[in-house]
């Protein structure tokens, strides 16, 4: 399946470089590039890409706020933000609209790639370079009364800093099969409808630590 893509930047330059690059993955195809965050929402909703990759900082209205609107349509599209940006607010901003990835550009074509993918696959990304530091302003945030068994809770956790099925096995010691039922099982309890949205759950009740403190 080929995933049709938006980039949205008020730099032609990095446009079209992002252009090129995804242009050198036969799965991925760029369908449209907008100069603005308002000119993003229309071409997306004529366009109807698969997934946008919206910058923070553009003119007329900002990546956030672009995320917004596309996100609360009927079939919304993937978000990715792709930003020079880094601080805790524009993240945490992110999150709340409901995106599915946030990288920094200075980030390699390999790791955009795997962030576009992710998010195609229902899931989210966040840049290893800003997630701890931003999990850890979320530490002690309070939790909400929920009916997640221990063990859910250690996989939605761990699902807040980023790790694959794969990665979650490794640290529990369970097998992939077994951590993809406590996912449906801990999505289901709590409303969710993906892992993009049990992110932003992990990281607005404190089930996120930061790394340094574990």
């Amino acid at each position: 399946m080929t995933v049709s893509i938006l980039v949205a930047d008020d730099q032609a330059m990095i446009r079209r470089g992002i252009r090129l690059m995804l242009g050198t993955q036969p799965d991925l195809q760029v369908v449209g590039e907008a100069a603005d965050g308002r000119q993003a929402v229309e071409l997306a909703r004529r366009l109807r890409p698969d997934l946008v990759l919206l910058d923070i900082a553009m003119p007329v209205l900002n990546g956030v706020a672009a995320a917004r609107e596309l996100l609360a349509d009927p079939e919304p599209p993937r978000i990715v933000i792709l930003t020079t940006y880094d601080t805790d607010e524009n993240l945490e901003g992110a999150l709340r609209a409901g995106v599915s990835g946030f990288l920094l550009k200075v980030s390699p074509p390999e790791r955009l790639f795997a962030a576009i993918r992710t998010a195609m696959g229902g899931m989210a990304s966040l840049d290893p370079a800003v997630t701890s530091r931003v999990m850890a302003g979320y530490v002690g945030a309070p939790a909400v009364p929920e009916s997640l068994t221990p063990r859910e809770r250690e996989v939605l956790e761990l699902i807040g800093r980023g790790l694959s099925n794969a990665e979650i096995a490794g640290t529990l010691f369970i097998g992939p099969s077994t951590v993809g039922t406590h996912i449906n099982r801990l999505l289901a309890k709590l409303g969710l409808r993906d892992r993009a949205e049990a992110v932003r759950h992990a990281y607005e009740h404190g089930l996120v630590r930061p790394r340094d403190s574990q």
